[in-house]
């Protein structure tokens, strides 16, 4: 070979080299098969089962995700049972002791998927029996909060062949799923036979009804699982947009497969004191956790305690506030008192007992008494500043006052009432001293209104005005109008606000069908599921006037005691929470508009009511197949 050839060879065996090193080696294809199950041990469906060990083998290395939570062993088991992957294989320990001539199910859901690429198995179920047949039957349904019809994640379902009302409290379940995102179940391996349908979220993991804090729902129906062949349409797609045909699939369906239950906590008549809380010097306040129509009786040990306090107890006596009326009581950082009040026992009965407490005050006087000082001498050094410099100065510091909160918007509608919050009991309310005026023609004229407590709510007045269309209102308070029993002083106050043309608010009437309780309650609900106007239905009527234009939503509740709020449920007494229907789309309101609106609140089953829109409860994403060959294709 030549010089000349020499050089070439040299040249093209460097340019071979560069190509190679100027890209890497593509890693083939992505592995998007699922693993398959090759054998199991026992066989599945197999009978006359007496083993305790099930292992399950693969063709690839698996993981198992979540498995305490996503796989569920029916019969339940009081035990918890031992599941694990092992290389290829899934192996379950039953710690039980297996029931005779039962079928077993063990429902993995799409807890099985490859080690590499995450490829779930799907929903896979394995199932023996320790008689010489197999059950077959399922049934199927939706478990919803019963106050406002979320979709509950998670919580224990499960039936019983004993159509007593003792056994759920009494027995464990005798077969039980588990509800997914969306708040669906499917219990599989039934025999046939009569059952009623449970649901719990089981705290204490004995697969009963035992602790009343645990939230249960019931059906009074009894069910017979059955089964036959039906059909279903099966749409194929030719892409992402364009149908390809539809067809008609047999398949056998388990009925029933609509069963909903509502589940709801009982209230906890259990009375037992919790504490005693002082996070201001001037009030304490004693938690118990149920009330009593009888308040609690103090006796002070280290003070006196008649004329003491300004009791103010909650709603239902659970939450008690007491207001210190002496300062000299407030100063002192530590109560020490006797209360006698009343208590669950451990038969369930109201009983009287005594405790002595000690309030601690959570910032001491002497604290308070330093910051006090400090504040002083940072205004006296500020005053003598001033009178060096030769400007006004202050004599006398300013006293603290009273300072109420005034819920003044700058618009309102025709129908809205103003409130004023006053931070301490009052020992003074003027209500000479508070003034509505009305503007007409760019003159002030005075105009009526109602000042008065508004029930229920401690220390909270309300204003309720003839508020009419495109006016202007200022709401005026003199100074001294308000005292606390501190004798601390209000000052003046001057608020406006002014009411929206008529043509900025929109009304919607509503004719009810299905509803046959005269005390219903209509709602109309924000986007954040929460009430943003209400009024109770007559004759199956309910009107709303004055509406803000805006995305409304709707639900119905069922006042059946008249009470004005929505009532959880009783196992003991077998009733049910006060029922709860959701209009099943979004209501448009736009301002000059009137929406009429007819509402058969049975029309849609009640586990399709609520909007998805305002469902908090979201559906998970299911497991899917890793698709990265497709974007890997397409990428080359």
């Amino acid at each position: 070979m030549n010089i000349r050839n020499t050089i070439y060879a040299a040249f093209a065996l460097l340019s071979i080299t560069s190509c190679a090193k100027m890209g890497s080696p593509d890693g083939g294809m992505y592995d998007e098969t699922p693993p398959k199950i090759m054998s199991t041990s026992p066989a599945d469906k197999s009978t006359n089962i007496n083993t305790h060990k099930i292992s399950i083998n693969l063709d690839e290395f698996i993981k198992l995700e979540d498995a305490q939570e996503k796989v569920i062993v029916s019969p339940p088991q009081l035990e918890v049972p031992d599941i694990k992957a092992e290389g290829k294989k899934v192996v379950v320990d039953l710690k039980d002791t297996l029931k005779e001539n039962t079928t077993y199910t063990i429902d993995f859901s799409d807890a099985i998927s490859d080690n590499n690429e995450g490829n779930p198995l799907g929903n896979y179920t394995y199932s023996f029996s320790t008689g010489n047949q197999i059950d077959t039957l399922e049934v199927s349904g939706n478990v919803l909060a019963a106050d406002n019809l979320e979709p509950i994640k998670g919580i224990l379902v499960g039936l019983y062949n004993d159509l007593s009302d003792t056994a759920f409290t009494k027995k464990p379940l005798l077969r039980v799923s588990r509800t997914d995102s969306r708040g669906h179940f499917i219990i599989k391996g039934i025999a046939p036979g009569t059952y009623r349908a449970f649901a719990i979220n089981d705290a204490d993991g004995n697969y009963r009804f035992s602790q009343k804090s645990e939230q249960i729902a019931f059906n009074r129906d009894s069910l017979r699982p059955t089964c036959g062949p039906s059909l279903r349409q099966d749409t194929l797609w030719r892409d992402s947009l364009h149908i390809d045909s539809i067809r008609q699939v047999g398949y056998t369906r388990f009925q029933p497969d609509n069963i909903v239950l509502l589940a709801f906590t009982e209230e906890q008549t259990d009375r037992a004191f919790l504490k005693t809380e002082r996070q201001e010097p001037n009030k304490f306040t004693i938690y118990f956790s149920h009330g009593d129509k009888n308040l609690p009786k103090i006796r002070g040990l280290n003070f006196n305690e008649k004329n003491a306090f300004i009791i103010e107890p909650s709603q239902k006596n659970d939450t008690i506030r007491y207001w210190l009326r002496d300062t000299i009581l407030c100063n002192q950082d530590t109560l020490r008192m006797e209360m006698q009040y009343m208590m669950t026992d451990t038969t369930g009965l109201l009983i009287s007992k005594t405790d002595t407490l000690e309030v601690l005050s959570k910032e001491s006087y002497a604290k308070r008494l330093k910051q006090k000082n400090k504040k002083y001498e940072e205004w006296k050094k500020e005053q003598d500043k001033a009178k060096k410099k030769g400007e006004e100065y202050e004599k006398v510091m300013k006293p603290e006052f009273l300072e109420p909160k005034y819920n003044i918007p700058t618009t309102i509608s025709p129908i809205d009432i103003m409130t004023i919050e006053m931070p301490s009991p009052l020992r003074k309310c003027d209500s000479s001293a508070v003034h509505l005026y009305a503007k007409h023609d760019s003159l002030w004229y005075n105009s009526q209104f109602i000042f008065r407590k508004k029930v229920g709510t401690p220390r909270t007045y309300e204003i309720l005005g003839e508020w009419r269309p495109e006016i202007e209102y200022s709401i005026e308070v003199d100074s001294d109008a308000f005292e606390d029993i501190y004798g601390l002083i209000s000052k003046g106050f001057k608020g406006g606000t002014k009411v929206g043309n008529l043509n900025t608010y929109c009304s919607l009437f509503l004719s009810l069908e299905g509803v046959q309780d005269t005390g219903a309650i209509v709602q109309l609900l924000d986007k954040s599921d929460n009430p943003a106007y209400q009024v109770r239905a007559k004759n199956n009527h309910a009107d709303f006037y004055y509406l803000r234009p805006e995305t409304y939503y709707m639900r119905v509740l069922y006042d059946t005691n008249g009470n004005g709020v929505w009532d959880t449920g009783l196992y003991a007494d077998n009733r049910q929470p006060e029922r709860v229907c959701y209009y099943p789309k979004a209501i448009e309101c736009k301002a000059k508009w009137d929406v009429t609106l007819s509402w058969n609140v049975n029309a849609t089953s009640i586990s399709k009511q609520k909007p998805i829109d305002i469902t908090k409860q979201k559906p998970d994403k299911g497991k899917k197949r890793a698709n990265r060959n497709a974007q890997r294709s397409k990428k080359l």
